[in-house]
């Protein structure tokens, strides 16, 4: 019955939440343009699956999403773990930041495999292949963003096991940036800034957020509120500059194909 009661009151939670969207895109549609909408039965059918979908959803983040980020935290940095791997005579004061490579390690790969799997990536790459004719490869830039979050949230961790402040690493990455962006090829900017942005979605936020939360409750001398918080922005920063790095990897190695079939073609002509 508690079940029950908890999923009828996340619905309702549900429908608050989208009927705002769907009073100003009706509003608009029958107030603005004055028009009724050809497929207004899809429209209608489509927004109770999303309604359906959305609650189904938050509850898998509340019963096992969050449970999990926090408990794969707690476990992975409990100092009976962590000691075991070092030496017998070891004590708890003796536990150094590279001793919480565990950490490290899952992040990075939990990182990677969420980014792949996110839908709204998914979206992106399929629609980015399109408008550039196959030029940008599907799989290419699913790969480099799910790098670069991997990377951001590994090092994000590494922050929060050593308590630095946070605007260091943002500042210095936002500097980064800056810096690939004036040499980075120009058709290739504006997909990477958005790559940034659809990372932090469904699939990897609950995941992320969970673990930087339980990374901070179970680190001796962290705070949850302060160093809790920041590994979303760590995981919405690097897959710019990886989108970036990739792109200019890619075209330095256009460029040195390219001359080395011109000399190929000037010795073929000698």
């Amino acid at each position: 019955m508690e079940i029950l009661s908890e999923i009828i009151a996340v619905f309702l939670d549900t429908i608050t939440d989208v009927l705002p969207i769907a009073t100003i895109i009706f509003g608009f549609q029958f107030v603005v343009l004055r028009q009724k909408p050809a497929n207004l039965d899809e429209i209608l059918a489509g927004f109770a699956w999303v309604l359906v979908g959305l609650s189904l959803f938050l509850l898998g983040l509340k019963w096992c999403l969050f449970p999990l980020g926090r408990l794969m935290a707690e476990q992975l940095t409990d100092p009976a773990f962590i000691l075991a791997g070092l030496d017998a005579k070891a004590s708890i004061a003796d536990i150094r930041w590279m001793d919480y490579y565990w950490v490290y390690i899952f992040a990075f790969l939990i990182g990677f495999s969420t980014t792949i799997a996110e839908p709204s990536l998914i979206a992106v790459a399929i629609k980015a292949n399109e408008v550039s004719g196959g030029a940008i490869g599907i799989w290419g830039l699913r790969t480099s963003v799910a790098f670069g979050v991997a990377i951001g949230i590994s090092l994000g961790c590494y922050r929060i096991v050593v308590g630095d402040p946070i605007h260091w690493y943002i500042i210095s990455g936002y500097v980064i940036v800056v810096i690939q962006t004036t040499f980075a090829p120009k058709l290739i900017i504006p997909l990477a800034y958005d790559s940034g942005g659809v990372t932090t979605s469904t699939v990897t936020v609950p995941l992320v957020a969970a673990l930087g939360l339980g990374l901070s409750e179970t680190v001796p001398g962290r705070n949850p509120l302060i160093d809790g918080f920041g590994l979303i922005a760590f995981a919405s920063l690097f897959p710019i500059m990886s989108v970036m790095a990739h792109a200019q990897l890619s075209a330095a190695k256009a460029k040195l194909d390219h001359k080395r079939y011109i000399q190929q073609k000037e010795q073929d002509a000698t």
